[in-house]
């Protein structure tokens, strides 16, 4: 997440079929190989006419929308929020019989902050069911370590100035529709199987150097 321009679109950390039975193939080469490559490809467009941004991160891109041309604003809030939100995601994933757990920094403040794993879980399913059509829901952690819930419409993405996301769950209806149709709760109760949790503590270590 932290590349410049021109974008490109990263191969997944796994094969097609790491995933199932909770993904299948054929999300993976929809979801990874078609939608998202659409979003690296529309970013890489808009940006293409000004070198000055050129160099700069995706995730400061994303907090200085403001900066840039009029024009370019919205395609790049849209389309580099579809990149920033799709690498996380798949990254964050591995096989549902991977059997990692949270670190014990990681694991100490989800009991601090929420209870319990199974608590933060029940959060976060609240989020990502809560919203309306399209969107993410997240676990996410401030620089102190605080870990919150937060979800965006659409591909926007959480504050990264105060934020820093660990975990999303992606609910456009192309993530999940050829696995489970309609059933957004079935998905989300599968997805919390397949978090790498060795990838969430990692992030979570080292946060005050994620940007």
């Amino acid at each position: 997440m932290n590349t410049t321009y021109p974008y490109v679109l990263q191969p997944l950390p796994y094969s097609y079929d790491a995933l199932s039975p909770v993904l299948g193939e054929d999300t993976l080469h929809f979801h990874h190989d078609k939608h998202m490559k659409a979003y690296v490809d529309n970013l890489n467009k808009a940006l293409e006419p000004f070198d000055q941004f050129h160099n700069m991160p995706l995730a400061s891109l994303l907090t200085k929308l403001d900066e840039l041309p009029l024009s370019a604003q919205t395609a790049v809030r849209n389309n580099g929020g579809g990149v920033f939100n799709h690498e996380l995601y798949f990254s964050t994933l591995n096989s549902p019989n991977a059997g990692t757990k949270p670190s014990v920094a990681l694991q100490a403040a989800i009991d601090r902050d929420f209870g319990s794993i199974h608590q933060m879980f029940s959060e976060l399913r609240k989020a990502a069911l809560g919203q309306f059509g399209s969107g993410w829901a997240y676990v996410v952690t401030d620089k102190a370590g605080i870990l919150s819930i937060c979800a965006t419409p659409n591909q926007d993405v959480p504050d990264l100035c105060k934020w820093i996301p660990l975990i999303t769950v992606d609910v456009w209806e192309h993530a999940y529709y050829l696995d489970y149709q309609n059933r957004r709760p079935d998905y989300f109760d599968a997805f919390i199987t397949l978090i790498n949790w060795e990838v969430v503590s990692s992030s979570y270590k080292n946060r005050n150097v994620l940007r």
